[in-house]
């Protein structure tokens, strides 16, 4: 690590554009405010308030249509935030204008666009990366890198569960239809298998699912379990629920999926907010006011992020992930690993760019790897479909893995 750190020092910052200054550039904003590797010269978005916004905080360029903010000489890589379907054109454009490209999860919505994406920036010689990712969350990196030492042997099982609000968030309407990317499969699942999937070795073998679809005004799926299997014998359980009752927050001593402190007296502010809109536009209008130009920026969180409650079984030991850090579970003792902060939660994404871009040396997170998450992804669709068993074909392993995907 100290290697690449020398190396960024004696680097100027990375020129990087952005491609939808929504929700999603949102989340990302405090870590890249944070974070002197990086500067931000010019954006790309439809409405004007956002635009205008951004020239004001930040002095740089703005554009109304991608292939312009793509044709900009000096912005070195892109961060695309747009909404899910629209990934495979904006990453198409940038890849053709030889841009180097930071998605957002998921890669896209259907197998043979993500294929398409991956194989543009292949052939055009850019790095495309997937994320923000939990998967690149600093407790979950740094339970990698234990794994990765060897200490506590390969890895057997992974149980990981979250408890959350997210069907009752605003939503567009598209947000509620599975076929446009909708529901918790795209948006959340890939989290969970991102997460799984690095710890796991990366190669899962089959999956076997069932998703939940409980309300009729919000018709898609709000909840899965699904066991992952990968190849070398080591399997994973994940849950989720999106329903907005129970908060496995509580057993993340409530700090939020965004490292923020939460207080469990504003339970079912998510419902109660919902329950005053009238109609699907007053929804989008009420997810309007939570982006760039119409709320105000937060400052980094003090704790990392995380998605909900996850041990890893080992050979010597059992590793529990929380929002500071890894608790180690050995034979005969037990002990807390602090995971370094940097410059905010979403400081490892930033690294993982910079090092792709500068260094040519891309995480395990790139588009093959956003691929396979994706492909994940609609194996528990089919799965909770057919009430079968999903085999999976285009896995690929993470980097330097120590565990029993590669046993």
């Amino acid at each position: 690590m100290s290697s690449n750190s020398e190396c960024w020092s004696e680097q100027p910052p990375l020129r990087l554009g952005v491609i939808g200054l929504g929700r999603g550039f949102m989340l990302t904003l405090p870590s890249l405010l944070a974070d002197e590797r990086v500067k931000l010269i010019a954006a790309c978005a439809p409405r004007a308030s956002s635009r205008a916004a951004f020239e004001k905080e930040f002095g740089g360029r703005t554009y109304d249509r991608v292939e312009d903010i793509c044709a900009d000489p000096d912005v070195e890589a892109v961060y695309i935030a747009t909404p899910h379907q629209m990934h495979v054109d904006h990453v198409s454009i940038a890849a053709r204008a030889g841009k180097h490209v930071l998605v957002e999860k998921p890669l896209a919505i259907s197998l043979e666009d993500g294929i398409k994406m991956v194989e543009a920036c292949e052939q055009a010689g850019v790095q495309l990366i997937v994320g923000p990712s939990h998967s690149f969350d600093g407790a979950v990196s740094l339970a990698h890198d234990i794994i990765q030492s060897g200490k506590v042997g390969r890895v057997r099982m992974i149980q990981a569960l979250n408890y959350t609000d997210f069907l009752y968030r605003p939503r567009r309407p598209e947000e509620l239809v599975t076929a446009e990317g909708g529901g918790v499969i795209f948006s959340q699942a890939v989290h969970q298998l991102d997460i799984v999937r690095l710890l796991g070795g990366g190669m899962v073998k089959t999956i076997t699912a069932a998703t939940g679809n409980w309300d009729p005004e919000r018709s898609t799926e709000g909840a899965y379990s699904a066991l992952v299997c990968f190849e070398g014998g080591a399997f994973a359980s994940l849950t989720y629920s999106g329903y907005a009752h129970f908060d496995s927050d509580v057993w993340q001593d409530w700090v939020g999926e965004l490292g923020y402190p939460k207080d469990p007296a504003n339970y079912g502010q998510a419902r109660i907010a919902l329950s005053k809109v009238s109609s699907p536009q007053e929804e989008v209008a009420l997810k309007s006011g939570r982006t760039y130009g119409e709320t105000p920026v937060r400052p980094p969180a003090p704790h990392h992020e995380h998605f909900g409650p996850i041990v890893v079984s080992c050979e010597g030991g059992d590793l529990r992930i929380t929002a500071d850090g890894v608790w180690l579970h050995g034979d005969f003792e037990q002990k807390f690993i602090p995971a370094p902060m940097h410059a905010g939660p979403r400081s490892e994404v930033v690294s993982a760019l910079i090092s792709a871009v500068h260094l040519n040396a891309p995480p395990s997170q790139t588009g093959r790897w956003g691929l396979a998450t994706l492909e994940a992804c609609h194996a528990i669709l089919q799965s909770a479909e057919t009430a079968g068993t999903v085999k999976l074909v285009h896995q690929i392993p993470s980097k330097e893995t120590n565990t029993g995907g590669n046993s």
